[in-house]
C-alpha cells in the first residue's frame, strides 16, 4: 500500500467525521456500498473510481482537490498558472493515458470469433491510421476489417468501449490541471469516439481549452503537422506546452517542435502523476 492510498483514506475519514457523518450515512447519501467505503478509508481499494470520489466529495461539501490531496485553488481562465519552467498549456493523450489502452479488446474478439489474436491485430492496424485520420468512417473501418478477417460483421466501437476503463489517478489530475492551467486533449482516434467517451463519463468533464482529434484534423501523431495545429490551437509559444503521452515516438516528435514532454506509464500511474506535478512545480 503506497502513501497516496493511505493519504486518501485518512483524508476521507477526517472529512467524513468533520461533516458529522457515520460511514453508513455517507454511504446512503453517496449511493455507495458500506464495504466499498470502508475499504477506501483503510486503503484496501487501491484506485477508487474517479466518479465515486467526485460523489463523495460532493456529499462532504469539499473540493475534489482537497479529497485527493492536490494543492492549489481553482482559478479563472484569464488567471491560469505558468510553471517555473514556463509551462502554461498541457496536452494529454487519451488512450494509454486517460483510459487504459484497448489491447485486451483483441483477446475478446478472438474469444468471440475463434480467430487468432495476431490476425485480428494485423487487420486492425492495417486500417487504423485511415480511421484515425478520417479517411474511413467507423462503419467503413468495420467493413474493411470484417472482410479482411472473413467475418460477416465487426463492431470496433463496441469492443473498444468494453475494453477501456478510466485511469483514475490521471483523470483526477486532469480535473486539477483544468482548474489551474490551460488543458487540452491530443489523440489519435476514430471519428466520434471522443464525444461518445465524454457522454459515457469515460473522460473528465472539464473545460478543455482545445481538443485535437486526429480524425477531424486529418493527420495523426507523430506527424509534424498535427503538432503545428495543436500549437496554433493552444495560442502560445512551443516552449510553454507540455505533452503527456504514453508513446515515446509521439513525445520525440513533440520535443522536436520545442515542446516539453512527459512519458506516462500506465503500469505506474501514481508515479507518472507525481512526475507531472513536479514538472509543474
Amino acid at each position: 500500500m503506497d502513501q497516496d492510498e493511505v493519504g486518501l483514506g485518512l483524508r476521507l475519514q477526517t472529512a467524513r467525521k468533520k461533516a458529522g457523518l457515520t460511514q453508513q450515512q455517507l454511504c446512503n447519501k453517496a449511493r455507495l456500498s458500506y464495504s466499498t467505503l470502508a475499504k477506501i478509508e483503510r486503503g484496501a481499494i487501491k484506485s477508487p473510481s474517479i466518479f465515486t470520489i467526485v460523489e463523495i466529495a460532493k456529499v462532504l461539501g469539499i473540493s475534489l482537490d482537497e479529497l485527493v490531496g492536490f494543492s492549489g485553488q481553482s482559478i479563472s481562465s484569464n488567471q491560469k498558472k505558468k510553471s517555473k519552467s514556463g509551462i502554461s498549456f498541457i496536452y494529454l493523450d487519451v488512450n494509454g493515458c486517460l483510459v487504459r489502452f484497448f489491447h485486451r479488446a483483441f483477446t475478446r474478439i478472438a474469444e468471440d470469433t475463434g480467430l487468432a489474436p495476431d490476425a485480428i491485430e494485423t487487420a486492425f492496424w492495417h486500417y487504423n491510421d485511415a480511421a484515425c485520420t478520417g479517411q474511413l468512417s467507423i462503419a467503413e473501418f468495420d467493413k474493411a476489417v470484417a472482410e479482411k478477417l472473413g467475418l460477416e460483421s465487426f463492431d470496433w466501437q463496441k469492443y473498444y468501449l468494453a475494453a477501456i476503463d478510466p485511469i483514475n489517478e490521471m483523470q483526477a489530475l486532469a480535473v486539477w490541471l483544468a482548474d489551474n492551467y490551460h488543458l487540452g486533449l491530443m489523440t489519435n482516434i476514430p471519428a466520434g469516439f471522443i464525444n461518445i467517451m465524454r457522454s459515457k463519463g469515460l473522460l473528465p468533464e472539464v473545460n478543455y481549452a482545445s481538443i485535437i482529434d486526429s480524425s477531424k484534423e486529418g493527420v495523426i501523431k507523430p506527424e509534424p503537422k498535427i503538432y503545428e495545429i495543436a500549437q496554433k490551437a493552444a495560442n502560445c509559444p512551443a516552449d510553454e506546452i507540455l505533452l503527456v503521452d504514453d508513446s515515446r515516438t509521439n513525445l520525440m516528435a513533440a520535443e522536436r517542435q520545442g515542446w516539453h514532454v512527459m512519458w506516462f506509464d500506465d503500469f505506474n500511474p501514481a508515479e507518472s502523476v507525481k512526475r507531472v506535478k513536479e514538472a509543474l512545480a
